[in-house]
């Protein structure tokens, strides 16, 4: 889609968090009203007809625009957090990441059979905790996922996308 209000105002952090990393700040995306409005207007437009039910919002990025989408979807919203943060029964699904593990998690009750879902994040990289997250998913049985990022980074020899082939649809709002 790469709407160009959108990439006129992401802003790019060279050298962040390490050198030779130039990080992809979606805060300037979100403090934008009209920013904010394009975005949620697209991911509308890609899933209106899609029978959505439940937003999984990835932590912590992913729950603001699963949120404001939920609100035109008519749908749920359902957190994936890190381990201790969600205060009822849950369901966890662990992955490796460069440097070691991660755990996410999701409520017990959050997700139904009957269920419709889409994941949301900011980014794709190497699709490591979405692809947990899915697997989270999946493990409800839902009748159908989706996943979307706000930003998929391809440039940089980063094939995150390939992670879900034959898995699930992946759409992008921007694609560097």
């Amino acid at each position: 889609m790469n709407n160009k209000t959108l990439l006129d105002n992401l802003r790019c952090i060279p050298d962040f968090p390490q050198k030779g990393v130039n990080f992809r700040d979606v805060t300037t995306l979100f403090k934008c009203p009209k920013c904010l409005g394009i975005m949620v207007d697209e991911l509308y437009e890609l899933y209106k007809d899609k029978g959505i039910t439940k937003i999984v919002g990835i932590e912590s990025r992913g729950f603001l625009l699963a949120s404001a989408l939920a609100v035109r979807l008519n749908a749920g919203v359902v957190l994936c957090r890190k381990p201790g943060k969600l205060p009822a029964d849950t369901i966890k699904e662990s992955y490796e990441k460069e440097y070691g593990t991660d755990t996410i998690e999701i409520h017990r009750d959050a997700i139904s059979e009957d269920d419709v879902v889409l994941l949301h994040d900011d980014l794709l990289a190497t699709g490591g905790t979405m692809k947990a997250a899915l697997d989270l998913v999946n493990k409800f049985n839902p009748k159908k996922t989706y996943v979307n990022f706000i930003i998929e980074i391809s440039d940089e020899g980063l094939h995150g996308r390939k992670i879900f082939e034959g898995m699930t649809e992946v759409t992008t709002l921007i694609s560097l």
